[in-house]
């Protein structure tokens, strides 16, 4: 008997190291299985998932809790459980982006959703869907075997609205090339921030303060539209915009070739230009909503929303004193003129000055 072990054992050390590991078909099978049918094994985007899972931090009294977990199988988003759950999602790039190193390697975009109960902050509303996403590339085209590193990062932060200060970063200015980037989620309204600092921009209601890192259970993948895993058939409900964001890329190629025209430490504005309107908007937030809105309108119809240079599209320049000047005359010239016309329907306004300057 011993003698037939031995001969067994020296006949493995003979065996190619390939055959010692190699799958058996059952195991090769689970590793290829893609249930949302955009082309990657549902392994290969778990596996992305977590390496690159972001690491949130949250209001530690947000009036919201934490990121809630979803009744699966079920078409009306339903809460569970407010266990700080986060939703993932993962498919191929099909065409490349404006940035570095373009070639053949194979890249996928992630994105990563924080689903609240309720947005609790102004304007409060049931169900607040918000995202971060990265977007990841391969070292090379065979993606089982190929390490993954990442590209550029994005927030979402009042996104598709007139306060919308989402962002753009390069992963190595958030030092997140090879894990994820620290992101600060702003209690109440939820937005997203590559920086700290950044969390009191918008229209002025964010405010990151008494923030502690979010103990996340899991990242649960979504699957794609049309394609739900994992029982995610709340995707498509009309009772919030998932379905939506997770139909659009977040790295088209506009924005992230102005980010590459920026030095390497910044991080850029998605979409650049909305930042005087939005100055106009956080300080009326502090006298009377009317004023905003009119103050905004105002504001938009002399051009002031359109600004192409380098301070609207760069956070670091935006933020410095020269940035803040322009920004802050040019909300006061807004504020005084719409503050004119109020007073001047209210039959309250005198004739101006010689040296106040009219709107035209």
């Amino acid at each position: 008997m011993r003698l037939v072990l031995g001969l067994a054992a020296a006949a493995l050390l003979f065996l190619p190291v390939k055959d010692l590991y190699c799958q058996t078909p059952a195991e090769s099978a689970a590793t290829s299985i893609d249930s949302d049918a955009d082309g990657l094994s549902d392994a290969l985007e778990q596996r992305l998932l977590e390496q690159f899972t972001p690491r949130f931090m949250v209001g530690r009294d947000d009036c919201s809790g934490v990121p809630a977990e979803f009744a699966p199988n079920l078409s009306v988003p339903t809460v569970e459980v407010e266990d700080g759950t986060i939703y993932g999602q993962a498919f191929p790039v099909a065409r490349k982006t404006a940035g570095p190193e373009d070639g053949s390697e194979p890249e996928v975009e992630l994105h990563y959703y924080h689903l609240w109960r309720l947005d609790c902050g102004e304007h409060s509303h049931p169900l607040d869907t918000e995202h971060v996403a990265v977007l990841v590339r391969a070292s090379q085209s065979d993606t089982a075997q190929a390490t993954w590193k990442a590209i550029y990062w994005y927030a979402a932060a009042h996104e598709q609205t007139v306060c919308d200060v989402s962002q753009i970063a390069r992963a190595s200015t958030l030092h997140a090339e090879d894990k994820g980037a620290e992101v600060w989620i702003s209690p109440g309204k939820h937005a997203s921030y590559l920086d700290e600092r950044l969390c009191q921009r918008g229209c002025g209601a964010d405010r990151c303060e008494a923030m502690v890192p979010l103990q996340s259970g899991r990242v649960i993948n979504l699957g794609e539209p049309g394609h739900p895993m994992n029982g995610s058939l709340f995707i498509s409900s009309s009772a919030w915009p998932l379905e939506f964001k997770m139909e659009h890329t977040n790295f088209p190629v506009e924005p992230v070739a102005r980010l590459e025209r920026l030095p390497p430490t910044e991080i850029a504005w998605f979409n650049p230009g909305r930042h005087p309107v939005q100055g106009v908007i956080a300080i009326s937030s502090s006298t009377e909503g009317a004023m905003a809105k009119g103050a905004a309108e105002t504001a938009s119809s002399l051009g002031v929303a359109t600004d192409s240079t380098g301070g609207a599209i760069s956070v670091a320049e935006d933020s410095t004193g020269s940035a803040l000047g322009v920004s802050y005359r040019r909300t006061v010239h807004a504020l005084g003129i719409s503050a004119w016309h109020v007073g001047r329907a209210l039959g309250l306004s005198e004739k101006p000055k010689p040296d106040a300057e009219q709107p035209k």
